[in-house]
């Protein structure tokens, strides 16, 4: 069947092609009569109108893609919330995303925003596996950019990263409003900026409730780091009644710890996770407590931003204002069933 036109439309609701053209580019509120506009998105709709994009990529010279650039999150469960909400904002607003993951070669990062930019995408997105700092390469002034899951610590393009430090004080809140003073924090490694920023919250929570500094032990992030730390702090005398988690994998690996020496969880150890990784927190028995990433709400934050900048017709080159560069997205918490009060000892 012969693709419908733009004359097509004009034809069957009576008007010129370039009220038509008004409408559709949604120019129509005061140039065309209400009931003009309301017989051309009529005829659109009958005759399965769509506007071709290589044609409207000439009149207005953007293509209507994105082009998103990340290390190696395309496998990750994480990864796969950030794309999803990138891409569902970017399909939003009539705009395609080309992905290239480098895989965390830095030459291949280079190749993929030349590639992006000879393809003349309208806008860049880089996205990171961990929170870190990012040198936005050259290639980024000449086109409108941001960054999600790190930041430009020279303020040159705004980021999107998680509220960190909110999050650990949350992740603190979860126990101590529960009634817990006795709270162990496995972290995760020195070199991860995430893992210091929760830390940094779960102190300042306890101090501003005139509570001293709760027990750090430097952890790591998977399941068997988390079952050797949580042997040591659960089998010693002074075993806490809560313990906070650098993620969810490291709950689990608490979780087996502490079936091994026959404690109940919540019943004699509350237990608090962190990401609210799908494949983790909510297949625990019990439900795992924790504090999410918000993965999604940055992908989407990103691009939201993305197309302000393009739509508003914003020089490329321009930076954010100091104050708005790095944008902190809440990590809220995720209540389940691995949180109860203190038992008596």
């Amino acid at each position: 069947m012969k693709r419908a036109t733009s004359r097509d439309v004009a034809v069957r609701a009576g008007v010129s092609r370039s009220a038509v053209s008004m409408v559709l580019n949604g120019k129509g509120d005061g140039n065309i009569a209400a009931d003009k506009q309301a017989a051309i998105l009529a005829a659109a709709a009958e005759l399965e109108y769509t506007p071709n994009s290589v044609a409207r990529s000439l009149r207005t010279q953007r293509t209507h893609t994105l082009g998103l650039v990340t290390d190696a999150i395309a496998s990750s469960a994480f990864g796969g919330l950030l794309l999803q909400g990138a891409s569902e904002a970017a399909a939003a607003a009539g705009y395609a995303i080309v992905l290239v993951d480098t895989h965390d070669h830095p030459e291949r990062e280079a190749d993929a925003y030349r590639t992006l930019l000879d393809r003349r995408v309208d806008a860049v997105l880089f996205a990171a596996m961990s929170l870190r700092t990012y040198e936005p390469p050259a290639a980024m002034s000449e086109v409108t950019s941001v960054l999600a899951n790190c930041f430009d610590s020279g303020g040159r393009v705004r980021g999107y990263v998680p509220a960190e430090v909110a999050g650990g004080r949350t992740a603190a809140s979860l126990l101590l409003d529960a009634g817990h003073r006795d709270v162990v924090l496995l972290a995760g490694t020195p070199d991860a900026m995430a893992g210091a920023l929760r830390a940094e919250g779960f102190q300042l929570e306890r101090r501003e409730r005139g509570l001293p500094p709760g027990r750090v032990v430097e952890t790591g992030w998977q399941i068997d780091h988390g079952y050797a730390a949580a042997m040591q702090v659960l089998a010693a005398p002074d075993r806490p009644t809560g313990i906070l988690c650098a993620n969810d994998r490291v709950a689990i690996g608490v979780a087996l710890a502490a079936a091994r020496l026959g404690l109940d969880v919540p019943g004699d150890l509350s237990l608090v996770g962190y990401d609210d990784d799908e494949n983790v927190a909510g297949r625990m028995v019990p439900g795992l407590t924790t504090v999410a990433l918000p993965h999604r709400e940055m992908g989407e934050s990103a691009v939201r931003h993305l197309l302000d900048r393009v739509r508003g017709d914003v020089s490329p080159s321009a930076g954010p204002a100091p104050q708005d560069a790095t944008v902190l997205v809440p990590c809220p918490p995720v209540v389940r069933d691995s949180v109860a009060p203190p038992s008596p000892r």
